[in-house]
């Protein structure tokens, strides 16, 4: 038996022999399939991937690494996180562990911590992280209220130009739309993202006036060629349900770019007429959902002295049934609006199975952390194994589904363009710095 980790060849034309691959991660090969894994062997030539073969099919004469019925992955896709956040709980911990409680906290470090040094060396710690986890795609949300929008979006494109080789970033504003009919802050914003490449981004709320702002948001968006990035519905209270709203913002508007939306806890507390006609406006409307099953499982139905009851998650099944593009995501790190994680979208896979019983079959799941959050974000050519595309993969000594979601998989090599990188974690202690107290 194939020995764990495989010698990977030092050759620019190798195979990966004997791979467990999960197909719907997978383009232009078919094959006999089992809980959705295929088995094959993988051309790699000059970093991309040559072929996709039948599993003992490889020319005898080229260098091989028998993976022993490995699984082998596309790198991930990180569609929802905050990188501008990330890391600050040592100094600002949540003491509450609750949803105002993490606003308060954000609110003073961001306040009082957050210049371009400071957001750029912790965002800096969360992408080493990412990529040794072997996350090749990542969108963030920036806090964009007054000055910090122009801070953390300077940041973002100095980073986004330095990691473009290893991970490709994206940025979205995050403000509360409430301040939309302000006549200098959102120009001013506006102008930020276009002139850094971002989306629009926000935070929807039960206002009267809600349709009003969602015109003026989709008007901005339309006028400067902007995607969308919602926060939506983050809150177990059912009496909050903008989602549908926005659906028909779109659509009243005739918007032609892409609408993301992303926790939508609260339609998991509708009556069931409710959550179908809410979905099926959604599904009409073409908008993408993103499920944030860790962050939201920490945050939601907190109250202490109690144990909770709901899992702050959305009604996933139902909107993928629906036709519904969804996938899941880190969310937050180390920050006040959840204590823990690390970027690591093997983690957030292996928990979203458990949290949303993506389960009972697994033979599509792990398309929520691969091809379905890459082409939400506009790139086809990440989070699946195709000829053609770069050999960008994550190999693990896993063999199948009770295999890899029994263990973290701490051992997994990551390759980048058919090489494989070093996995060393960045040192938490390189934050000790950002934790002391300013002079």
């Amino acid at each position: 038996m194939p020995a764990y980790p495989p010698r990977l060849p030092v050759a620019d034309r190798f195979v990966l022999t004997n791979a467990t691959l999960p197909a719907v991660s997978v383009d232009g090969f078919a094959a006999p399939a089992r809980e959705g894994l295929v088995s094959a062997d993988l051309v790699i030539a000059s970093g991309r991937i040559e072929a996709i073969l039948t599993a003992g099919a490889a020319p005898a004469e080229l260098p091989q690494a028998d993976l022993g019925r490995s699984m082998v992955w596309p790198c991930f896709v990180d569609m929802h996180t905050h990188l501008d956040k990330g890391h600050i709980w040592e100094r600002r911990p949540n003491p509450t562990g609750d949803f105002p409680g993490a606003l308060d906290a954000v609110r003073t470090d961001r306040e009082a911590r957050w210049n371009a040094d400071d957001v750029r060396a912790r965002m800096e710690f969360s992408l080493k992280t990412a990529y040794a986890h072997g996350t090749s795609l990542i969108r963030t949300h920036l806090d964009s209220l007054a000055p910090q929008h122009r801070i953390s979006f300077e940041v973002f494109a100095a980073l986004r130009e330095e990691w473009k080789d290893r991970i490709s970033l994206q940025a979205a504003a995050l403000f509360p739309l409430d301040l939309i009919t302000d006549e200098v802050y959102f120009p001013d914003l506006i102008d930020t993202i276009v002139t850094h490449g971002g989306l629009i981004g926000g935070l929807t709320q039960m206002w009267p006036d809600l349709d009003q702002r969602l015109d003026l948001l989709f008007r901005a968006a339309s006028d400067n060629g902007l995607d969308i990035d919602l926060h939506v519905d983050e809150t177990q209270d059912k009496e909050v349900l903008t989602l549908k709203a926005i659906a028909e913002a779109k659509l009243r508007n005739r918007f032609e770019g892409t609408v993301t939306v992303g926790h939508c806890c609260s339609l998991a507390r509708q009556d069931e007429d409710v959550a179908k006609q809410t979905i099926d406006k959604v599904a009409e409307a073409g908008i993408a959902v993103v499920s944030l099953p860790m962050c939201n499982m920490y945050l939601q139905d907190r109250h202490h002295g109690f144990t909770p009851r709901y899992r702050g998650v959305t009604l996933f099944h139902e909107l993928a049934a629906a036709g519904v593009a969804t996938a899941v995501s880190s969310d937050n790190t180390r920050d006040p609006f959840y204590a823990y994680g690390d970027l690591d979208a093997v983690e957030v896979f292996r928990e979203a199975v458990r949290i949303i019983h993506l389960d009972h079959p697994l033979d599509k799941s792990a398309r929520v952390v691969t091809r379905t959050p890459a082409d939400i974000l506009g790139r086809p050519d990440k989070g699946r194994i195709a000829p053609g595309l770069p050999a960008d993969l994550v190999l693990f000594s896993a063999r199948s589904w009770s295999e890899f979601l029994s263990r973290p998989q701490a051992d997994r090599i990551v390759m980048r363009n058919g090489m494989g990188i070093d996995r060393s974690l960045p040192d938490y202690r390189d934050l000790d710095p950002l934790m002391r107290d300013p002079d």
